[in-house]
């Protein structure tokens, strides 16, 4: 088994993502499920050598990362097949690999059931955005579609930074310039910080991951830019819960007051296995008014679910909502609605309301 026969596999399968694990056959996530591909187990040996074509494969990459520093994070594509976002990683001695696959094309957010509320924050020109839930639920790809909106219909300039790039987006209406972290700069921050210079309408951070790329992303929002980024927190209420919990406990009140005036909206997301094979996404999603302003400013954030649910003319919804939709919709089963819920308790009873 090689590595290309390995890629190409997954595309066949349209597989989300390839495990390479030493002591076990190769193996893909289709509809949400992880499936063997053959019997066969790859050993350390023969892993390493999988590994170093692919290393050569995208562009000859030094390999010196993951051997010093035990992970490695990067992308590459074959032309006519598909691009590819790696993590190479030391485990148990041994390299290993997880495989995101990621099509040339950039996604349609109709054709993938990503509200169209969620797209129209395109529209907004400042403040700050984020885009959240457990990793391998779909956040890239929202907002790959967020940015494919602006390119569309916006002339802007749009900066990404990205460990690694992912999405590929051309200049349409508006000029995108994508930076991959490590490669074109050493950090987010550092980043952040000279995108501040770059004439910038629109930044997506791919990631806010310490409190200091936080604040350099409050303060961009603030002097007038549209910050775009993700966290892996599940729920509106617990995103901004999140946030102010990753600052010293003198600094809270100052952060709760920023992001009661910076903020916008929070997506957060979900994949659900459907019973059609595939996964379904679900959405809670939370645009920013006086009322959870005031609630964030106050420090009532657990007040801030019953503002989403009586906010629905406002383009807000809840997570359970969407769960709900779609197991009305026959698309996901009424156990998955009731794991995936804020409330499983709660969640049995609306279901047992509509089976009524």
């Amino acid at each position: 088994m090689n590595i290309e026969e390995i890629l190409r596999t997954a595309v066949d399968k349209e597989a989300a993502d390839i495990f390479l694990i030493p002591g076990m056959p190769a193996a893909y996530r289709v509809g949400g499920r992880i499936l063997n591909y053959g019997t066969e187990k790859i050993f350390p040996k023969e892993m390493e050598a999988i590994i170093r074509d692919f290393y050569h494969m995208a562009g000859d990459r030094d390999m010196n990362r993951v051997l010093r520093l035990g992970d490695d994070d990067f992308s590459m594509a074959i032309p006519g097949l598909s691009r590819f976002r790696a993590n190479v990683f030391r485990q148990r001695g041994s390299l290993a690999a997880i495989i995101r696959v990621i099509t040339f094309d950039l996604p349609n957010f109709e054709s993938l059931h990503i509200p169209e509320k969620v797209i129209e924050i395109a529209r907004m020109t400042k403040g700050f955005v984020l885009v959240t839930g457990p990793a391998g639920s779909g956040k890239s790809t929202t907002l790959a579609c967020i940015i494919d909106e602006i390119n569309r219909t916006r002339n802007a300039h749009v900066i990404t930074l990205e460990d690694p790039i992912e999405y590929l987006h051309r200049h349409n209406q508006s000029v995108v310039t994508q930076r991959e972290i490590v490669t074109d700069t050493e950090t987010y921050v550092s980043g952040l910080r000279a995108a501040l210079r770059q004439a910038p309408d629109v930044i997506l951070v791919g990631e806010m991951r310490d409190e200091e790329t936080i604040k350099t992303a409050m303060t961009a929002a603030e002097t007038g830019h549209l910050v775009i980024s993700t966290l892996h927190t599940v729920g509106a209420a617990n995103t901004i819960d999140r946030i102010i919990d990753s600052f010293p406990p003198n600094q809270q009140q100052q952060v709760r007051t920023q992001l009661s005036m910076v903020m916008q909206a929070v997506v957060s997301q979900q994949l659900i296995p459907g019973t059609d094979g595939k996964e379904h996404p679900a959405f809670e999603i939370m645009f920013f008014n006086n009322a959870i302003r005031n609630l964030i400013r106050e420090s009532k954030i657990h007040q801030i679910d019953n503002v989403i649910a009586t906010s629905q003319e406002e383009g807000m919804a809840t997570m359970d909502n969407s769960l709900i939709e779609l197991y009305r919709q026959k698309l996901i089963t009424k156990d998955d609605a009731i794991v995936h819920s804020n409330n499983s308790e709660l969640m049995e009873k609306k279901l047992a309301r509509l089976s009524v």
